[in-house]
């Protein structure tokens, strides 16, 4: 009844940027937290970065002054917007929200998109 579709993922050169949207959609009630995270070959998965509704953002220390998340409430949107990437941004990368839906208006359910992947060449 939910869904989270990243987009905009891709290769690029180092130093160069990129710009990944996740949206979602359908019975959507509100969306709390909206939240990147990425996974490079043979590692964990890692916090990127978030922004709850009301903008505030936070960063993982190893994107802070490089990517930037925002979101359009409008559109329940969530973008990253990555400049000066390196090779050890190469991963995939996905989109996490807290989302109430019409149905179930008491709860908070967490949501992940499938991911998109971005690798950067050196």
């Amino acid at each position: 009844q939910v869904q989270l579709v990243e987009s905009g993922g891709g290769l690029v050169q180092a130093g160069g940027s990129l710009r990944l949207s996740c949206a979602a959609s359908g019975t959507i009630f509100s969306i709390n937290a909206m939240t990147w995270y990425r996974q490079a070959p043979g590692k964990q998965r890692e916090l990127v970065g978030g922004i709850i509704s009301g903008g505030i953002t936070n960063y993982a220390d190893s994107v802070k002054g490089r990517f930037t998340i925002s979101r359009d409430n409008t559109r329940n949107t969530v973008y990253l917007q990555m400049n000066s990437l390196k090779p050890e941004d190469t991963a995939v990368y996905y989109c996490n929200a807290g989302i109430v839906t019409t149905q179930a208006r008491g709860v908070i359910g967490n949501y992940w998109g499938k991911g998109t992947q971005v690798a950067v060449s050196s």
